[in-house]
């Protein structure tokens, strides 16, 4: 709110003069509305970025509605997840986007023919972690010419939530450490290219770096630090239903499931810690552990454990995420007799979800 506030007033929004002309270039007129939780830490981000589209550009609207305070219009849209963004009406994509995610999915991508005058780099950093950025400005300090294409700056680091093991720091979150990465970096001459995927690598007589919208990026080094993804279960059922009851950040998603029965894949830290966070809104949350004991710490086992609304089910491998317009079950296998079981997340109107939490 008050970000919105100084927006309208004139403050001058931090991003690439590139990415304000590609905005005030857009035609049509497009009304955003993007439903989110109070508790999400990815929303404000979309909400942020659309919000300075609509200062931009007048034929633009952003709306941001609280789902927790328009539960009947939620429920209404079946939307299982924050951010959810509709655009003049219509689905449009949900989960954490960057403005210039936004630009390309409505058209306004970069053409491959800026990339063209590009002079080759000393080194080309593939990947915008905490390890691109970090081989960037080490680069970027010795005075050689430095460049890190990412498909997004901060790469996984932006979807996790509490971050306690970095040494120096006691407590931090993701998103607020991949700006302060991004941050870092440019405060050196870097040459930052984001939302790029790199398609292809070859040796010619420099290093040759194809992305996905054709350009071709030259260097005589290239570091490759492309990281880690989020693992997947890879049952039926788990690519079908996301976003419609498979979801992925308790924190965001949770208070959308209020009183209902979730489930949890996964009895690491960050699955108990999902569970305990779950329990406080949700009516009842099954943990589900692959091997025969948990994983994750004991003190958060016995907060866990003393909790009168959660099951945890071990030996349990999940065979499918079964429903038919969003997730009504879980079919999981007990290893130890092989019986195949089933579990029915039903919830208020019969919705459900089950949220998968892991470390990639």
């Amino acid at each position: 709110m008050v970000l919105a506030l100084l927006q309208v007033s004139g403050r001058p929004p931090k991003v690439e003069q590139s990415v304000i002309d590609r905005i005030k270039a857009i035609q049509g007129v497009y009304h955003f509305e993007t439903y989110v939780s109070l508790s999400c830490h990815n929303c404000p981000d979309v909400v942020q970025a659309l919000n300075m589209m609509s200062v931009l550009n007048p034929n633009i609207t952003s709306t941001m509605i609280d789902g927790a305070a328009f539960k009947e219009e939620v429920e209404r849209k079946d939307i299982m997840a924050v951010p959810s963004v509709y655009l003049n009406a219509e689905f449009f994509e949900s989960g954490r986007m960057t403005v210039e995610d936004i630009l390309n999915k409505m058209g306004s991508s970069e053409d491959a023919s800026e990339f063209d005058n590009k002079e080759p780099y000393d080194v080309l950093v593939v990947g915008g972690g905490p390890a691109g950025a970090c081989a960037a400005i080490y680069a970027a300090r010795k005075g050689i010419r430095t460049g890190i294409v990412a498909e997004r700056f901060g790469g996984q680091v932006n979807d996790t939530l509490g971050i306690e093991n970095l040494i120096g720091t006691q407590y931090t979150e993701g998103p607020k450490l991949a700006a302060s990465l991004e941050e870092h970096a440019k405060q050196y001459n870097i040459d930052i290219m984001k939302t790029q995927l790199a398609k292809r690598l070859e040796k010619k007589d420099l290093v040759e770096v194809e992305l996905e919208n054709g350009a071709i990026l030259k260097s005589k080094t290239v570091i490759i630090s492309t990281g880690a993804r989020w693992r997947n279960l890879g049952v039926p059922g788990e690519a079908e239903f996301k976003n419609k009851g498979v979801a992925y950040c308790p924190h965001c998603d949770g208070p959308l499931f209020a009183g209902k029965h979730v489930a949890v894949v996964g009895g690491g830290n960050s699955g108990v810690e999902a569970a305990i966070d779950l329990a406080g809104v949700a009516g009842h949350v099954t943990v589900l552990e692959f091997m025969s004991e948990l994983k994750a710490d004991s003190v958060l086992q016995e907060r866990l454990n003393s909790l009168p609304n959660t099951t945890v089910i071990k030996n349990a491998q999940v065979k499918e995420i079964t429903g038919t317009n969003k997730v009504d079950g879980v079919t999981y296998i007990e290893r130890e007799s092989g019986e195949e079981k089933h579990i029915d997340l039903q919830g208020y109107l019969s919705k459900s979800v089950l949220f998968r939490i892991q470390i990639g």
